[in-house]
């Protein structure tokens, strides 16, 4: 507790600190939010040997991107605008984007049964699941990972054909790829499309991110950072079963912070995807502070940075977690903290925002860093923006 109370307590310094240096909202110039950055991130990244990051900033409403580092030790590239990140799991709040719009679409119900796309599992019990467990964690208990020993279709169905719910669904919360990962796949069929090519050649050209891809074209590859593990070898994603919906995405700071506009309102999309990127905010069940979504994960605002820590810790994500249904679903809240975080084995991501404030996060990292210094580093940054609008 006393750690907790001395970590708080030089966040609340900081903060201070920070937003005496960015001055009044009114007064913000990109060089006085680019100082604020600069004083976590820097730091941070020596700390933790990170080669490169893109951060992106959402501060009254205005974007900025900061460039760290190199994407490349060797050869030495410089991360800039057009570098390609994995985003990991922040992955799972685009395809969430489909499946609601699919939702707003009438192509498919988040109160149907798996089974009515997934025939194969007529009459078991994970073909009785609702979508929407499937899109909460919540289907009963299931994996984080796909199991080794699945390597197609026919093994992933014959798997699914055999689960027992260890939970009744909808009262533990088991963070997992499989369920999501499912889902993409199940909206993809109700739009009778490829979730490959739906989320390509539809959802990014609709949200205006130009450079995104599941499938990075060979004209981008010299854009597409290298990847480091927390060993400091080399390394980049496979793709894998479900992997696409899952933890697929490869993007640039400047495409998610076009997805975090969009997602308070600050973007002009079409007013069907406007509503899809809205409804994913609805909340669901509640697990402590922390209000499961559509894959996004919501807090009342103003939080605590240990409300966060806590709900983005591994004892959260590894561990079964009671949770408590919200009936009716909470309609989506302008007063909140959203975030989700992203990994795979060589890149880190957290992206966050406000809507009532307009602030957003971005922070994006060749090397998977330890997720409540990616959480802290966040909240400080944000922190001081906050106290500057007051």
């Amino acid at each position: 507790m006393k750690g907790r109370m001395i970590s708080l307590a030089a966040t609340i310094a900081f903060a201070a600190g920070a937003a005496a240096t960015i001055g009044h909202a009114a007064e913000t110039t990109k060089a006085s939010v680019r100082k604020a950055v600069d004083a976590v991130i820097e730091p941070l990244m020596q700390k933790d040997a990170i080669h490169g990051m893109a951060v992106g900033i959402i501060e009254d409403g205005k974007p900025y991107v900061f460039n760290y580092g190199v994407a490349s030790a060797s050869p030495s590239s410089p991360v800039s605008d057009r570098t390609l990140f994995e985003l990991g799991s922040v992955s799972k709040t685009l395809t969430a984007t489909l499946v609601s719009y699919a939702d707003t679409n009438g192509d498919l119900s988040l109160s149907d049964p798996a089974s009515k796309f997934l025939p194969a599992l007529r009459d078991t019990k994970f073909g009785a699941v609702p979508l929407v467990n499937l899109g909460t964690h919540t289907p009963g208990g299931i994996p984080l990972q796909v199991p080794d020993q699945i390597k197609n279709d026919g093994d992933l169905t014959a798997y699914l054909k055999a689960w027992q719910p260890a939970y009744a669904p909808g009262t533990y919360r088991t963070y997992s790829n499989i369920g999501i990962g499912l889902l993409g796949d199940i909206a993809a069929k109700s739009m009778n499309d490829d979730f490959t090519s739906l989320m390509q050649q539809r959802l990014f050209p609709a949200l205006g991110m130009k450079n995104t891809f599941i499938d990075v074209p060979a004209a981008r590859e010299a854009d597409y950072a290298q990847g480091y593990t927390k060993q400091g070898t080399p390394i980049r994603m496979s793709p894998g079963m479900l992997s696409a919906p899952a933890y697929g995405v490869k993007t640039t700071a400047s495409d998610v912070l076009r997805f975090l506009e969009a997602n308070m309102r600050l973007a002009k999309l079409d007013d069907k995807w406007q509503r899809a990127v809205t409804q994913t905010h609805t909340g669901y069940y509640r697990a402590g502070s922390m209000t499961q979504d559509l894959i996004w994960e919501q807090y009342a605002y103003p939080v605590a940075l240990d409300a966060l820590l806590q709900g983005n810790s591994a004892a959260v994500i590894l561990n079964p977690t009671p949770v408590s249904r919200i009936a009716p679903p909470q309609t989506p809240s302008q007063d909140v903290w959203i975030n989700k975080t992203g990994s795979t084995n060589g890149f880190g991501a957290y992206i966050a925002f406000v809507p009532e404030k307009r602030l957003g996060i971005v922070l994006l990292a060749n090397k998977n860093f330890p997720i409540d210094e990616r959480v802290r580093a966040a909240y400080q940054i944000l922190s001081a923006f906050e106290s500057a609008q007051r």
